[in-house]
């Protein structure tokens, strides 16, 4: 009786065994048979399949690993944007509004469809450079500019750390793009430059890091004496002041310091790639109160009529050669 009843459990668990692997099999083909619809699946009109390789592009456009644009997107896992950007798995709706928040300047019928520009209309304009490069004659040179949309000339400013390779490249459009433009109130007309100060020489009048507005001076013999000029030569971009009046037939020309330790010396005329004289400058050195007896002096100088800037000329250049410059 006993081995009949264990016969009898054992018949019912071989039956529960055969119905619990035939339902095993009945779902794994109906996964398999769901992939297959997925896989073979039409899509609407318009919408293909590459949506992967343009989340990829659009990762590239702004320079993003997947890491990067995963933490951008707020995900906790990559194993998503890896299986999107494979073409593993289409990325589902969610992930699609995730991309379009994050990058509200992404075309969505790009996106989706592949059609049109990746960036709309309004951030395609804003990515535009605010300015166009332009060549132009100055005396008898042809030199790269760049031009706001209106036609007028922008200011460029040239920084410390790019100045080594100006004297080579100062007349490459590539070159010049890589710097800000500004309007300058003031400077709104011609053709001016902006250079970053590097150094002391020209202390205290000039310092370091303060930055000078200056003019193409387009012919040597075109210099104002006295004035403040940035020097370009094939080794370096330097502020100095020029004291004499230069001829076209001068082989050299004198260069000052503002600074009394550094010693004037000369140069070839012929060294000079660019002359650009000194129009202005911008400080963030404010200086400390003026000497009251020395400001007393040039209030008596300017109440006898005499300006003041044209004396300081006039005592810099009659000056003797042994005083401090």
């Amino acid at each position: 009786m006993r081995l009949v009843y264990l016969s009898v459990i054992l018949l019912q668990l071989r039956h529960i065994s055969v119905i619990k692997w035939h339902e095993v099999n009945e779902n794994k083909r109906t996964i398999m048979e769901q992939v297959e619809q997925q896989r073979g699946k039409v899509l609407p009109a318009g919408v293909d399949g590459d949506t992967g390789g343009r989340i990829k592009q659009l990762f590239e456009h702004y320079k993003l690993s997947t890491y990067e644009a995963n933490n951008r997107l707020g995900y906790s896992r990559t194993s998503k944007l890896y299986k999107v950007l494979k073409n593993e798995v289409r990325p589902g709706y969610e992930t699609i509004v995730d991309l379009l928040a994050s990058f509200p300047e992404v075309s969505a019928d790009w996106l989706l469809m592949g059609q049109g520009a990746m960036l709309r209309a309004s951030a395609a304009d804003a990515a535009k450079p605010a300015f166009t490069l332009q060549q132009v004659v100055r005396g008898d040179k042809v030199v790269v500019v760049t031009v706001d949309d209106k036609g007028n000339e922008n200011t460029v400013l040239v920084p410390i750390p790019a100045q080594a390779g100006y004297s080579m490249a100062h007349n490459e459009a590539v070159y010049l793009q890589q710097f800000g433009t500004y309007k300058i109130p003031g400077f709104e007309r011609g053709e001016f430059r902006a250079f970053e100060v590097a150094g002391d020489s020209m202390a205290p009048t000039i310092n370091n890091r303060d930055v000078v507005v200056a003019s193409r001076v387009e012919e040597l013999r075109l210099l104002e004496p006295g004035e403040v000029y940035v020097v370009v030569t094939a080794e370096s971009v330097m502020l100095k002041r020029i004291k004499n009046r230069l001829r076209a037939s001068d082989a050299e020309v004198m260069l000052y310091s503002d600074n009394a330790h550094r010693l004037p010396y000369g140069m070839e005329t012929r060294d000079i790639i660019e002359l650009w004289r000194v129009r202005g400058y911008v400080t963030s050195y404010i200086p400390s109160a003026p000497d009251i007896t020395v400001e007393r002096l040039w209030d008596v100088i300017e109440q006898l009529g005499f300006d003041r800037g044209e004396v300081r000329r006039h005592l810099i250049e009659n000056a003797p050669s042994d005083a401090p410059q």
